[in-house]
């Protein structure tokens, strides 16, 4: 008890404290905290319409935009050939084309309704098959096992599973010449297989 005494006395209290914080609360040791008024209101800040993490942007200089308006005065024909002119004086890194392989891209502006109409005269030729376990002989389960967990890298467990779930997908995006192998496969060991 006459430590308490020493340490309230040692320590200066502002004299508003205990009526802001209450008995039970004690900030003696923050050397920051100022009681706040308890008949004070909140305070309102002002939120900006968006969050701009790098701040207020300065109006663009009189050169920029004499710039921007000679570049808009100029014909279609010129303005396309602004973009690879500052590449080469710039120094830029050439840009990649992004290969648009295996996408369905609309025809013109009518997307899927303007293609549906037109019959695909060059047949593009599959490169990627599926395999698909049709079914196995009871007898054979566990050779077809083996063979699953041989192909796919699945541990026993899993390959059980998958093989019980038939008829199912044990491989895919493969070449054609690897999915007559895997046919040929579980064939040996007892089950039917289709290539898709």
């Amino acid at each position: 008890m006459k430590n308490i005494t020493l340490l309230k006395a040692a320590v200066r209290v502002h004299p508003a404290l205990p009526k802001v914080i209450g008995p039970l609360q004690s900030r003696f040791f923050h050397h920051d905290f100022v009681p706040r008024d308890p008949n004070a209101k909140p305070k309102r800040y002002k939120y900006p319409a968006f969050y701009d993490p790098y701040g207020p942007k300065p109006p663009p200089s009189d050169k920029v935009v004499e710039l921007a308006g000679r570049i808009a005065a100029l014909a279609p024909e010129e303005r396309r050939q602004i973009g690879p002119m500052l590449k080469e004086r710039l120094s830029l890194p050439k840009t990649q084309e992004i290969s648009t392989e295996g996408m369905e891209l609309g025809v013109g502006g009518g997307g899927a309704a303007a293609g549906a109409g037109k019959v695909e005269e060059k047949k593009v030729e599959k490169t990627a098959f599926d395999v698909k376990l049709e079914k196995f002989d009871a007898a054979a389960k566990i050779k077809v096992i083996k063979e699953v967990r041989a192909f796919t890298n699945l541990g026993l467990k899993e390959a059980k599973d998958l093989v019980e779930k038939t008829p199912v997908l044990v491989k895919q995006g493969i070449t054609k010449e690897e999915a007559n192998e895997i046919i040929q496969k579980i064939k040996a060991a007892g089950g039917v297989a289709v290539m898709e």
